[in-house]
């Protein structure tokens, strides 16, 4: 009888023990795979994330709050500290299913994007919603242009400081400072920076491209372009800028037409009032995305507000090397300016000693 207890006894701890070494091994196994995840040679649309002690973490960046970014590593989402990272980059997410839409209007949404570094602009397929909630989305990203020779708008298209602005706020003009306008606890706090460079003009189209080339640390909030073919007249639009140095001003209207014919170019007519300072400002509709860029509006007649199309502003940046601005290139921003007519009308002396001798 004792034996047969006895045996029974040492059954029942041989399972336990089986057990025990089936979950240590279970437990491995799950921590080889988030091991592998976490630290595998980066995918072809992963997202990377640097730790401050060197380690790489490659996966999809669902969202990013102020305090961390919430990552899809495959077989878990890990919430990591943004005090623990060093640096992060979103990959080339160049396709987008038809559900991938996040809304801009959510803090911290990152929304899915079309992003190809070469062309330093982003896009993205954004829910639309009101002109309030797409108004403290944006606000950020644009900012006020100054130079000697006045005041305008412009608007950050990444985090690396690259903003779009008109070529005629910035005309013959080489100090310019750029104003940012960040969220602070009371509002909004002015950052100034002082050193930007121009990257590219074209006065054809009155596009300038700058860079802030010392951003101090600062985080640039940027916008995402839209598709001027997605617009409908009628639409619902609504400008951002600094009016008569009125800055962070919003006017709204609907698009009046979207190819209006100016000197052989289309512009976007909007009744969205447009004033000066206004100029290199974005147009957005109501997904805040960016559909024009303000550039005309007539002081004394409200309701006449023309932007320049997105595609333009586009096809601008993809081929920015052709517009690059050099300093010392004379024809660099300028038109070449026709001679003087004649002033004597008589027939020169030489044209005269050519004629009597064919006769």
């Amino acid at each position: 009888m004792i034996g047969n207890v006895e045996k029974r006894c040492s059954r029942a701890a041989g399972k336990r023990r089986l057990g025990s070494a089936l979950k240590a091994a279970w437990s491995v196994v799950i921590g080889v795979l988030i091991l592998s995840a976490l630290f595998a040679t980066p995918g072809l649309h992963a997202d990377t994330i640097v730790l401050l002690e060197g380690q790489t973490i490659t996966g999809r960046i669902l969202v990013e709050k102020d305090a961390q970014l919430y990552v899809d590593i495959g077989v878990t989402v890990l919430a990591i500290p943004k005090a623990e990272i060093l640096k992060y980059e979103y990959s080339d997410r160049l396709e987008i299913e038809p559900g991938d839409v996040n809304d801009v209007n959510q803090p911290g949404t990152v929304p899915a994007a079309r992003q190809d570094p070469a062309r330093l602009y982003r896009t993205a397929d954004l829910k639309k919603t009101t002109i309030a909630k797409c108004a403290e989305a944006v606000s950020e990203a644009v900012v006020k242009v100054s130079s000697p020779a006045g005041t305008g708008s412009g608007f950050f298209i990444n985090e690396q400081g690259y903003l779009i602005t008109n070529y005629h706020v910035i005309e013959r003009e080489t100090k310019i400072e750029v104003t940012m306008f960040a969220k602070a606890k009371d509002g909004f706090e002015k950052k100034r920076f002082r050193k930007v460079k121009i990257e590219a003009i074209n006065p054809f189209v009155d596009l300038a491209l700058l860079k802030v080339e010392d951003l101090g640390g600062a985080e640039t909030e940027f916008v995402y372009l839209g598709d001027i073919d997605r617009i409908q007249v009628g639409e619902q639009v609504f400008a951002v800028g600094n009016p008569l140095g009125l800055e962070r001003t919003v006017t709204n209207g609907v698009i009046s037409t979207k190819n209006r014919a100016f000197e052989g170019l289309l512009y976007v007519q909007t009744n969205a009032d447009i004033n000066p300072g206004n100029s290199g400002g974005p147009l957005f509709n109501l997904a805040g995305e960016v559909i024009g860029v303000t550039n005309m509006g007539y002081v004394f007649y409200g309701g006449l507000g023309f932007a320049i199309p997105v595609n333009y502003v586009r096809h601008f940046i993809e081929n920015r090397d052709a517009f690059t601005y050099e300093k010392d290139n004379p024809n660099t921003g300028y038109r070449y300016i026709q001679p003087d007519k004649r002033r004597i009308k008589a027939e020169p002396d030489f044209l005269k000693t050519q004629s009597n001798s064919q006769k």
